[in-house]
């Protein structure tokens, strides 16, 4: 009798202050603007705002301690390197940056989820996205029409185009990892077998994004989520996901030679590497030797490019060369080490790192803590395994790359994510045994179908 009467409308009413946080991947699919920041990147501005007025009217607690602390260690490190800046712009714009990105966004999606079902909500609006720039992905590889790669225009990167080839990358790893979580949670079948599904159609164009670092963090990010599950269930999945690559890759011919290039490079890098690899190794040592003449505190924000040259060897090149999928050829200066802990090493020194370093080991620590709770029994197994994943791949593809560009703010969204589910989220109902957290997943989870 109260699940036809009374849920659904508390259940809608609970779905609202998630719309606006679903939104921001929604407009990630829209078609980049050449200058200036996007339509996701003003909406999520937007979000914070929304917040905050929803905070004021409801005259909520903003943030529990612990939530205050993790998420605002970052503003530590941030404000030194802000003020250590070589101009005062570039600390401003900087901080903005970082503050959208690891702080001021997470906070604002941590505070406006309310349940699981909102949570499911975002999490799905990742694989939508995923999916919508991997289908144009596809088509740019099989039309010739993408970004240039071995000088063909082949490289899948969707609207993001050859300027942030890592862009479509990023967002088809991510809803990736969130299909994965939902395929192996204890939701509706319907949602299990879409989530596998989708999960299996976004292989295909990681594969034609051609971006190694992608490769490396979706697959262990993956066999994380599975061995989360237990061994043999891991197996079987690790099984069919070979076989349908096998099926995708080798069966219909779609890039095979070029893809097993792109993979034979992963283990020539200390061999013969190709340009892209001494390029990052050089970038590497250079952001090391930047560090050891500032230990502390760094160069200041947006301070890397300014000291590049004056520690990097001749073998770094003049920049990456872009072309294709509708943008004429141009040199793109290396403005970054491709590595988000160097980046932070380099501008921030020690304490930024510590602390941007010890707020992410402090939700991964807290988010794998609750994902164990809730394994055998508890609720909301499938949120757990897409913020644990989201963090996962997010730790391990800043080895080979940093924040910049479009997606930047999708990945604001992904620590959200983490945020609420490590930090909020009905924990105290996560409790194996606990007779009223079963009853109301059972009755999520009979609405859902």
């Amino acid at each position: 009798m109260s699940l036809a009467t009374t849920p659904l409308p508390r259940r809608l009413l609970s779905l609202t202050p998630a719309l606006p946080v679903m939104a921001v991947p929604a407009l990630l699919a829209l078609p980049r603007t050449p200058d200036g920041a996007g339509p996701a990147d003003v909406l999520s501005g937007l979000v914070v705002v929304y917040c905050v007025i929803r905070l004021l009217r409801e005259r909520r607690r903003p943030l529990s301690p612990v939530a205050a602390v993790v998420l605002g260690l970052p503003v530590v490190g941030l404000a030194l390197a802000a003020m250590g800046a070589f101009s005062a712009e570039a600390g401003l714009t900087g901080l903005g940056r970082y503050l959208q990105t690891f702080v001021l966004v997470p906070a604002a999606v941590l505070l406006l989820l309310r349940d699981r079902s909102g949570f499911r909500l975002v999490a799905w609006s990742f694989v939508g996205l995923g999916l919508c720039q991997g289908a144009v992905g596809v088509h740019q590889f099989v039309t010739r029409t993408g970004a240039s790669y071995q000088g063909a225009n082949i490289r899948a990167v969707g609207t993001f185009g050859p300027q942030d080839v890592m862009g479509m990358a990023t967002a088809v790893s991510l809803g990736l990892v969130c299909a994965v979580g939902i395929a192996l949670g204890r939701v509706s079948v319907r949602q299990r077998i879409a989530g596998a599904g989708c999960a299996l159609v976004l292989m295909l164009p990681l594969a034609l994004s051609f971006s190694r670092g992608a490769w490396i963090a979706t697959a262990l990010t993956c066999t994380v989520q599975l061995v989360l599950t237990g061994w043999r269930r891991a197996l079987k999945v690790a099984a069919a996901a070979v076989a349908s690559g096998v099926i995708l890759v080798g069966g219909f011919g779609v890039g095979s030679a070029l893809l097993q290039q792109r993979i034979d490079s992963i283990a020539q890098v200390a061999d013969t590497p190709d340009q892209s690899v001494v390029d990052r190794y050089t970038l590497w040592a250079s952001a090391t030797d930047i560090w050891r003449g500032h230990p502390l505190t760094g160069v200041g924000l947006k301070g890397f490019p300014e000291y590049r040259d004056g520690h990097a060897t001749l073998a770094l090149s003049s920049g990456s060369e872009t072309d294709g999928a509708g943008v004429a050829y141009q040199r793109q200066p290396l403005l970054s080490p491709h590595n988000m802990y160097l980046l932070v090493l380099s501008e921030q020194g020690l304490i930024g790192l510590l602390a941007l370093a010890g707020s992410w080991l402090a939700l991964l620590v807290c988010g794998v803590r609750r994902l164990l709770r809730v394994r055998d029994r508890g609720p909301g197994l499938d949120c757990g395994l897409v913020a644990c994943g989201l963090l996962i791949w997010l730790l391990t593809d800043f080895a080979y790359g940093d924040i910049g560009g479009p997606s930047t703010v999708l990945i604001a969204v992904g620590i959200g994510l983490v945020a609420w589910w490590a930090l909020a989220g009905d924990a105290r109902a996560d409790v194996a045994g606990l007779p009223r957290a079963g009853v109301r997943e059972r009755a999520e989870e009979a609405m859902a179908r």
